[in-house]
């Protein structure tokens, strides 16, 4: 007489065993708890690591062009592109702190001159309404007599001085480090870029079905968007504004403008740099007049050019609502930082994407769907 087969293990309704579920749900917990503590780990260098995907992604199109010329290097193409960018961010930086290094000397004479003879008040103080006699007052007190302005400059002793110096010197290497990290990693992203590109398209496919890809492609365009309309927008702003820099006579109006574009790239970056030209306008025997209007012409350029024409840039790239693209840069400025300018209308591009398509027909749905 045959033995009977033991009988099989019961098998839930979709397939797959009790058991198997089981374990890809502890797999699922175990490799969330270990994403979760290795992101703790390295949280302070998260910014970084966002940043050179953020370049990588807005690169990536020219990048493969040059990786072509170079008849398809994955060495020689993503090393001449980093070292090109990290040029680009190296020799602007170096040239400014080179002409700030030699305005330093000035200063310096300046604030000894200070010292020992005080600081005559400008003749427009008086002139003005309502606080003009306040002002002449405390600057006759403060800062008109050497005595008075002598004990200004020694509330900077050195103790207060070597703390700032250290606090500064930590904060350079800090940077210095971080920027190694972006462009090494950079340079590993684009080296690896398509297989790493792979594996990001299958795991969006897995987590949101077959309109994943579409996801991706809209998410990249948002990112290279932004960076596109930030650059645009920055470069824009630095040439009209250093324009009013020449027209009012700032001294060093290069430099400012330099300063200026670079800053336009911040929050509120390039209002400090217009603002201390204005007030070194004002120190260097310039009007106030002139100095108002440095400020009033940076002001407005930077109004129209932050709220309207970038958004609109931005919008058009990836196909977002105006209001969508502000409320992405704003939002996304308040809560990561800098980052969040590019991260915001990313999140953005992702949530609407998501609608668009929960409200479009399927595929199938629309192929079955009679012609009107």
């Amino acid at each position: 007489m045959r033995e009977k087969a033991p009988a099989s293990a019961p098998r839930h309704p979709d397939g797959d065993a009790p058991d198997a579920r089981g374990r890809r749900a502890t797999r699922l917990v175990g490799a969330t708890a270990l994403l979760a503590l290795t992101l703790w780990m390295i949280r302070s260098y998260l910014t970084a690591l966002g940043w050179a995907v953020i370049v990588t992604i807005s690169v990536w199109p020219l990048y493969r062009r040059i990786r072509a010329s170079l008849g398809g290097s994955h060495r020689a193409a993503p090393l001449l592109v980093t070292a090109s960018l990290a040029a680009l961010l190296v020799i602007p930086m170096t040239l400014a702190l080179a002409e700030i290094g030699r305005e330093g000397q000035f200063v310096v004479e300046w604030l000894t001159d200070l010292q020992q003879n005080g600081l005559p008040m400008p003749d427009w103080i008086h002139r003005l309404p309502l606080i003009g006699q306040h002002l002449d007052a405390w600057w006759q007190t403060h800062l008109a007599r050497p005595p008075s302005a002598g004990q200004v400059l020694n509330g900077l002793d050195s103790a207060t001085l070597t703390q700032w110096s250290e606090t500064l010197g930590g904060a350079v290497l800090t940077r210095l480090l971080h920027g190694f990290l972006i462009f090494l990693t950079l340079f590993i992203l684009l080296r690896n870029g398509d297989e790493i590109g792979d594996r990001v398209l299958a795991a969006v496919d897995r987590w949101f079905g077959r309109p994943g890809e579409r996801l991706a492609e809209d998410m990249a365009s948002a990112v290279r968007g932004t960076v596109n309309g930030t650059i645009l927008v920055a470069v824009g702003e630095g040439i009209l504004i250093g324009l009013g820099f020449v027209v009012a006579g700032v001294p060093n109006a290069a430099l400012f403008a330099i300063l200026t574009t670079a800053f336009a790239m911040l929050p509120m970056g390039a209002w400090l740099a217009f603002g201390t030209a204005a007030v070194v306008l004002v120190m260097t025997g310039g009007s106030i007049a002139a100095a108002g209007g440095v400020f009033g012409w940076g002001a407005a350029v930077m109004l129209v050019g932050d709220n309207i024409v970038q958004p609109a840039l931005i919008g058009g790239a990836v196909r977002l609502p105006f209001l969508w693209t502000l409320l992405g840069i704003l939002g996304g400025l308040e809560t990561f930082g800098l980052i969040g300018l590019f991260v915001g209308p990313v999140l953005m591009a992702a949530l609407l994407t998501i609608w668009r398509q929960q409200g479009s027909p399927s595929p199938a749905t629309a192929t079955n769907k009679e012609p009107p």
